[in-house]
């Protein structure tokens, strides 16, 4: 790979989530790719359909023109309506067509990592018209990948690589969601402190510290004095996160030391994204 270096891991990621994602879908019987996912509005045939659209606007492919239908409940803004287009437009493909669509975007898609020689600070296409880093774009590819990834796994009972490189982006990714979640949809007071203790294939604790004037930072250094203390599996920690479900449908596995009614408000507002 001619990647630059502080683009390998995101690749890598990506590379690792997206072979998985064929390997679960490829056997599928036509009726199966009409199944729910946790991902909410989509089954497993949008979430394929997602996947390959990111990844053709990745490759610079032109968008599809299409009209989306008015009665889709889960789309609620503009930024749903963009990430929908590319999803709609692929409901009526059988399950041979999604194979092989699949199959070919990612073909195309490694051999323009392999051939990738821009710097991380290149300004790319991003959703809704807007510009971002290269280096974002394959960060949020490889998170966007995996959580995808385990919405097909829970739906096929299948369940693995919650260990795996896209992990290790997804919880970074996610943990720079935590001072918002504390301190803005939470409302945690002034010179507080919330420590998340996660254990499982992932394991780390971090701390949000809220400042004087309300605003929320993370780190790795462990608060003597917490308001509360948040403890959870790596999994729970995700589904939670990726508002793949509801906190009063996990809270047998998550435990809570101090202010209950703080912690109860982060559960509940826990959803960092889109």
């Amino acid at each position: 790979m001619t990647v630059h270096p502080s683009l390998q891991t995101y690749a890598e990621a990506w590379t690792h989530s997206i072979e998985a994602i064929s390997e679960l879908v490829t056997p599928l019987v036509e009726g199966e790719w009409n199944r729910r996912t946790p991902c909410p509005g989509w089954s497993v045939r949008d979430i394929v359909s997602h996947i390959i659209g990111m990844e053709c606007e990745m490759l610079g492919d032109p968008r599809p023109i299409h009209s989306l239908p008015r009665d889709l409940y889960h789309v609620t803004s503009e930024f749903a309506r963009y990430m929908e287009m590319q999803v709609d437009v692929r409901r009526h493909h059988t399950a041979p067509e999604m194979t092989s669509e699949l199959e070919y975007t990612i073909i195309r898609r490694q051999r323009q990592l392999r051939n990738e020689t821009r710097a991380p600070d290149t300004m790319v296409r991003a959703p809704l018209g807007a510009e971002q880093t290269l280096e974002l774009a394959l960060r949020m590819r490889a998170f966007d990948t995996w959580v995808h990834e385990q919405d097909l796994r829970t739906t096929f009972g299948r369940p693995g690589n919650l260990d795996s490189p896209g992990a290790l982006v997804a919880r970074d990714i996610l943990v720079h969601g935590l001072p918002k979640v504390v301190a803005k949809h939470a409302g945690a007071p002034a010179n507080s402190a919330v420590v998340f203790d996660v254990h499982g294939p992932v394991e780390f604790m971090r701390t949000v510290r809220v400042d004087a004037d309300g605003r929320g930072t993370v780190d790795g250094t462990p608060s003597l004095g917490p308001l509360a203390t948040i403890a959870l599996d790596w999994e729970t920690y995700v589904r939670l996160a990726c508002g793949r479900v509801r906190y009063d449908a996990v809270a047998d596995r998550v435990k809570v030391e101090g202010d209950q009614a703080l912690a109860d408000a982060i559960l509940r507002n826990f959803a960092v994204t889109p």
